[in-house]
This record gives C-alpha cells, sequence and structure tokens, in this order.
C-alpha cells in the first residue's frame, strides 16, 4: 500500500477499534503521524477530519495495522471496514438487499470472528487494569463476547460494537460476587517492575466507579460524553469520579499527576503483562455449550415443576378435615390410691356378696336394710 491521497481512511468508530487492535495509545499515534494526541482523539471522536499528507500517513497507519490484526480475512478487512460488515451481514432491512460481490459478503461467524480479532486482545489488557487478575481478565471477555455471540444480531446493529462488548467485559469483570469464588480469593503474582505495582495497587484501591471512568477516559482514549454514557452517568458525574481518580493516583504517585503521563503509563502496565485472548471458534463454541446447558437446565427445571405440581394435585386431601384439638389437663379428681389391706368391714361385705346369688332381683333391685 503506497502512502497517496487514494487510501481510504475507516469511519471514526473504526479508527479507534483500529489503534485498540494495534496496541497503540493515542499518544504513539499521534507521534508517528506527526500531532498532538488531542488532534488524535478528535479524528476518532469524528469531530474533525485529517487532511493532506496527514491524513494519508493516518490512513495508512491504520490500516497496516489491519493487516497485522486481521487474522486470517486481511482482504475481507480491506474491503469493508468491521462496522461497515458487521451491520450488512446481520441487518435485515426491508426489500431486497444490495447486490455486492461473493467474496465480500461475510456470515455472521466471520463478522463475530473479525469483531473478536479486533477488540478482544486491547480489551483484555484494558480489564486486566479493572481487576489486576490475568485469569478474571481474560474469562471477564470471553464472557462478554459470548453473551454478543448469544445476542449476535442486537449486537451487529448496534452503533458501536465494540463498546457493547466492553461494557459487558466491565460489568463481569467489576462484579462483587467475584470475592466468593474459590479461584479468586488469593491474589495473583503482581508486576515485576515496582512502579507498575505502586500503580497498579492505587488503581485497586479506587472505587470501582472511579476506577472504570479512569480506564475509560485516560486509558482506552474515550471523551467525557462517551466515558458518562458507558459508565450510566450523567457528564457532570463522570469527571467528578475522573477528577477524584487523579487526585487519588496524584497523591501517592506524584509523577502521575500530569495527565499525559498518567496516559502512558496506563498503556505501559497494560502492555507488558503477556494476556493473549483464546481463538475465536473456542469462544463461540463456548458460549453456544454454554446457551445449550442453560437451556436444558431450564427445561428441567420445568419439568421438575410440573411433575410436582402433579403429584401435589394427586395427593392432596379434597376435604377439610379438623385438627384434633391439644389435650387439657383435668383438674379436681383425686389420684388414684394403690389397694391396701381390708378392714373388718370391708371383709364381712365382701363375703357378704359373694354368698349371695349371682342373679335374681335382688341384684336389680337392691334392699335397704
Amino acid at each position: 500500500m503506497t502512502q497517496t491521497s487514494a487510501v481510504p481512511l475507516p469511519p471514526p468508530e473504526e479508527r479507534r477499534r483500529l489503534r485498540e487492535a494495534g496496541a497503540l495509545t493515542q499518544a504513539q499515534v499521534a507521534e508517528r503521524v506527526g500531532v498532538s494526541r488531542e488532534t488524535v482523539r478528535a479524528w476518532e471522536s469524528g469531530r474533525t477530519a485529517p487532511r493532506g499528507r496527514r491524513r494519508d500517513a493516518y490512513a495508512q497507519l491504520l490500516w497496516s495495522i489491519a493487516d497485522k490484526t486481521g487474522g486470517q480475512e486481511p482482504e475481507e478487512v480491506h474491503d469493508m471496514t468491521a462496522l461497515q460488515y458487521l451491520a450488512e451481514s446481520t441487518a435485515t432491512a426491508p426489500g431486497p438487499p444490495p447486490e455486492r460481490p461473493a467474496e465480500s459478503r461475510l456470515t455472521p461467524a466471520q463478522a463475530f470472528d473479525a469483531l473478536y480479532a479486533f477488540c478482544a486482545p486491547a480489551l483484555v489488557r484494558q480489564t486486566f487494569l479493572l481487576t489486576g487478575r490475568r485469569e478474571l481478565a481474560r474469562e471477564s471477555v470471553e464472557r462478554a463476547f459470548q453473551n454478543a455471540w448469544q445476542r449476535w444480531p442486537e449486537v451487529a446493529r448496534d452503533r458501536d460494537p465494540a463498546g457493547w462488548v466492553r461494557a459487558a467485559a466491565y460489568e463481569f469483570a467489576l462484579s462483587p460476587w467475584h470475592r466468593f469464588r474459590p479461584r479468586y480469593r488469593h491474589p495473583e503474582p503482581p508486576p515485576s517492575d515496582a512502579f507498575d505495582r505502586a500503580l497498579l495497587d492505587v488503581l485497586l484501591q479506587l472505587p470501582p466507579p472511579q476506577r472504570r471512568t479512569l480506564v475509560l477516559y485516560d486509558g482506552v482514549g474515550l471523551d467525557l460524553p462517551e466515558t458518562a454514557a458507558e459508565t450510566e452517568a450523567s457528564t457532570r458525574a463522570a469527571a467528578k469520579r475522573l477528577m477524584n481518580a487523579r487526585t487519588a493516583v496524584a497523591a501517592r504517585l506524584p509523577d502521575l499527576s500530569d495527565p499525559s503521563a498518567l496516559h502512558r503509563r496506563l498503556a505501559e502496565l497494560a502492555s507488558t503483562e503477556r494476556l493473549r485472548a483464546a481463538k475465536p471458534m473456542v469462544v463461540r463454541d463456548g458460549g453456544e455449550r454454554r446457551a445449550r446447558f442453560w437451556t436444558r437446565a431450564a427445561i428441567a427445571f420445568t419439568v421438575a415443576l410440573i411433575g410436582t405440581t402433579a403429584l401435589t394435585l394427586r395427593t392432596a386431601p379434597t376435604h377439610y378435615e379438623p385438627p384434633v384439638p391439644p389435650g387439657s389437663t383435668v383438674r379436681g379428681v383425686p389420684p388414684r390410691m394403690a389397694p391396701g389391706p381390708l378392714s373388718e368391714k370391708e371383709r364381712e361385705l365382701r363375703e357378704k356378696l359373694r354368698k349371695q346369688l349371682q342373679s335374681g332381683p335382688e341384684r336389680l333391685l337392691p334392699q335397704v336394710t
């Protein structure tokens, strides 16, 4: 690819994903193109557009990243950008679809694999800054992409599919329930560099909302409105969280009081870790297996509930039976006495009763003597 004015420039939504896929910061891109970091941020947000030789240099840098990170499909990446083929591969617009060359059409699986190849490597490193755990970072990204594959038509039509996956990964990574999992109760080995250990320790001590805002703004490079939208907060609240996080970091590490220095150190901390994401096919198969498991579990639970209900209806009584009241103590009855020796008078009475006839009116109507 030559550096001419005919080099196509990806849309603004694609520029940031290409930079993140190449593990480059905005400052590094600005240094290669010969502009400031604020200019690169404006190009990625779409507020301004590059012109002249800087436009050609910027476009050539982005497409060179696409050649390196496109995996097994670099030709498709050059034919159409990730955002375009994500929307066109799954959108269901009324009427016949526009005619495109057969080699440029991608299946949903190919579009998902392309999105995964663009976003997963950088997203794992970003999630590591949030959690400080390598395995949890990989698991969070895989779980987010599995959810995206299960909802692929919705994700493909989204305005920012990478932002959708990033928000899902951050939500899973910052879940407070991980502390109860046995595999995450013990800390992982910290980074080898002392300054990186100090920076990671400061990040993990921040509240999760401030940590997420700091990573999105100073790490990923989003502007303040985008950061506020992704964290589901107002712009003022996001700005306050960002200032508090920067103040806490500067209090522990005065060398990072400058936002540009903090941005550079966050990128270096994430890049020094050897964090590899799984293959796209493995993630898709894992998501399908998880979906089948939960579907079967739901079916089994429904069958068990129906069986329990049928058994209850079969064995339940059909009429009301009043309960037996509990017994109560009867008072006023003399206690039962043990038999003792008979007196003389009682013996005479016993002998008299024995000698008399066993039947007759005398037994029925005793006479008074």
